[in-house]
């Protein structure tokens, strides 16, 4: 049981992390923002920049391939992998920005697709963000939220064990959606979501340089990806924001 405290329920806008953060600031939200900079929701908004409709699956799921097939969608796969053959789509960034003749992605991803089903699954509408859309979807929820509770989920990455590794990544990218939402006049600020637009505003001077500092980016730029870890801190380039609904993110413009 998870207390009510650990809710954040007194406040209308709440900030947690990873799947069972999600669940236990998603309670009566009308909006929920799921944040994984490197790279799932980085990826989601070059997609859906291009028109591509993407459907979120679950990591290393053997069925991944029939749901696309279901869909006539194309299927991502691993960084690794895309590699190995030669090219193709995959959780890079870099390579769905490149994509041609493609109008559904299905995209498995080990943290932000798991947490973008969870948030769906509590009644909330749920928005994709990173730094490249941050100030978008700001504007957007600005103009909605009213009465209604906002939950901002850091995705964070994984420890070998499985646990939880809290990616400062995600941090700033949270805390960009929730200082421009303060921004724009949007209050009721829990002390973990004013920490978190705290975290975002001392860094946002040299946010590229941090990207590619933290842990998360060097472990892509010494994979070879720094094109990815590039794309995902062009702060505000993007003016989507990618809703998920009918199980699939589009642009909410459409």
């Amino acid at each position: 049981m998870t207390r009510a405290a650990h809710r954040q329920a007194t406040y209308p806008v709440r900030f947690d992390w990873g799947p069972t953060g999600a669940d236990a600031i998603a309670d009566g939200a009308a909006y929920a923002v799921v944040v994984d900079v490197l790279s799932f929701t980085t990826t989601v908004t070059v997609a859906v920049e291009r028109g591509i409709a993407v459907h979120p699956f679950a990591w290393k799921d053997e069925r991944a391939g029939a749901y696309a097939a279901s869909l006539d969608a194309a299927l991502a796969i691993g960084r690794h992998q895309a590699r190995r053959a030669g090219g193709g789509i995959s959780l890079s960034p870099a390579s769905v920005a490149t994509a041609t003749g493609v109008e559904r992605l299905v995209l498995p991803s080990p943290n932000g697709s798991t947490i973008a089903a969870r948030l769906a699954d509590s009644g909330a509408t749920v928005v994709a963000a990173g730094l490249r859309n941050r100030r978008a979807v700001a504007e957007h929820l600005a103009d909605r939220l009213g009465g209604g509770g906002l939950a901002v989920v850091a995705g964070g990455e994984r420890w070998p064990d499985g646990s939880l590794r809290p990616a400062v990544e995600d941090l700033w990218g949270a805390g960009a959606v929730l200082a421009a939402l303060a921004d724009l006049g949007v209050g009721g600020f829990s002390a973990e979501a004013e920490l978190a637009a705290a975290a975002f505003r001392a860094v946002e001077p040299e946010v590229a340089a941090a990207l590619r500092a933290c842990a998360s980016g060097r472990e892509l730029v010494d994979g070879g990806f720094p094109q990815d870890v590039a794309v995902a801190g062009e702060i505000d380039a993007s003016r989507v924001v990618p809703v998920l609904a009918d199980g699939a993110f589009t642009d909410a413009a459409r």
